[in-house]
């Protein structure tokens, strides 16, 4: 099939020129595998080739997981949507504030106008933020010495919001929250839980927090692009004995296991022959929970981790539970209403139940939204709906 082609083509040429060290790449209908293909290097410091089943740091594609099985204890009245969530942690009690520095400093807090709800924390409205994209919180962290989210530290959780719950769009550590709530709800660390009501009934036997031996051999290198643009391994690996599982950045995975994620979301919450959650709650993920606030830019305030972020800047963009939604339809083909995110790394998903499509494509390297990186996804993406608008309808790899 053309479109087979045209992807290899296109992949194994960046991989080659080395713009970027690896790469795998997997398309699904809820029937069949569409495309599969893995080029390039695990680690541009050893000679291992890339292959389909390589094991990749997958970070904030982890937040759509966490929210499933969040969705899970919403479905079984154990969570509620729009309870206040501290009555469940109380640490999101009385959430904080922070409305900037005195003239000495100090950061200046004062109560938040409401409580936060678990809406909010799915949607990114709950007011956390990330140091990366938010400089007001990157000073505060200094200032106070609470550790980076990344340390999986629960101290790391001690922030305050950056505005009142419910009133703006901010990209943040919400999930991680969802994650604390999964495991208050349910009495079970959140590993335990997600292996137990996703990972085993879909058959993800390549997903978890923790690499284990026979991952480890598979694993792919992180890799940093210098200001001269050259790509090199740098060390990275998330806590192996974490005091939490940030549910919002923690999974590690294949391609393959992430596709039987997102194709359960294709076929409405049915995969490897297990109904994992219901029709109508895979309907209600998928709609725009923010009403009138819109998805925003993300402006970087640590370049060496993320280049600014503005995906689809020439249309609005909303937020399901706890996916992005796009209101129009891409360059690449994704129809409106398509649902998506990615991975620090340079992982990448989008779902589009209109043509009953989605795909996988997970690189590894820092900082994010590269631009060779992004190049690789468009390019990938226009190769699948050329595949599909060539009408065949079978099964390309």
């Amino acid at each position: 099939m053309q479109s087979q082609a045209q992807i290899d083509e296109t992949l194994r040429k960046i991989s080659d020129a080395k713009e970027i060290p690896g790469v795998v790449a997997v398309a699904a209908s809820g029937n069949d595998v569409l495309y599969q293909g893995a080029f390039g290097k695990r680690d541009l410091s050893k000679p291992d080739a890339m292959t389909a089943d390589s094991v990749f740091w997958i970070a904030s594609m982890t937040k759509a997981v966490t929210s499933a099985g969040a969705m899970q204890l919403v479905e079984q009245g154990k969570l509620s949507l729009d309870a206040p969530i501290g009555s469940l942690l109380p640490d999101l009690a009385e959430p904080q504030v922070l409305e900037g520095f005195d003239a000495k400093g100090e950061p200046k807090l004062r109560p938040a106008k409401g409580p936060i709800t678990l809406r909010q924390l799915m949607t990114h409205t709950a007011g956390f933020a990330y140091n990366m994209w938010n400089g007001d919180l990157a000073v505060y962290l200094e200032k106070t010495g609470i550790p980076a989210i990344t340390t999986c530290q629960n101290a790391a959780l001690k922030t305050p919001v950056m505005t009142d719950p419910g009133t703006r769009w901010e990209y943040g550590t919400n999930i991680d929250f969802v994650g604390k709530a999964v495991e208050a709800a349910s009495g079970k660390r959140l590993d335990a839980y997600l292996r137990d009501n996703l990972f085993a009934p879909l058959g993800m036997s390549d997903t978890g927090f923790k690499i284990t031996d026979d991952m480890r051999k598979r694993l792919v290198g992180m890799h940093a692009r210098g200001e001269d643009g050259q790509l090199a391994a740098i060390p990275f690996e998330l806590e192996q004995n974490p005091e939490f599982h940030m549910g919002g950045g923690g999974l590690y995975a294949t391609a393959a296991d992430y596709i039987k994620f997102t194709r359960m979301i294709l076929n409405k919450g049915r995969g490897n022959g297990n109904q994992v959650l219901k029709a109508e709650t895979i309907a209600a993920m998928s709609q725009n929970q923010m009403g009138d606030i819109n998805m925003t830019k993300l402006a970087t305030a640590a370049p060496m981790y993320t280049n600014d972020v503005d995906l689809y800047p020439e249309q609005v963009k909303k937020w399901g539970l706890s996916f992005m939604i796009n209101t129009a339809k891409t360059a690449e083909g994704r129809s409106a209403g398509s649902l998506a995110w990615a991975g620090l790394a340079n992982t990448y998903y989008w779902i589009d139940p209109a043509r009953d499509v989605t795909g996988v494509i997970l690189m590894q390297l820092l900082p994010f939204a590269d631009g060779k990186c992004l190049e690789a996804f468009a390019g990938f993406e226009r190769g699948v709906y050329a595949g599909l608008d060539a009408g065949s309808g079978q099964k390309a790899a």
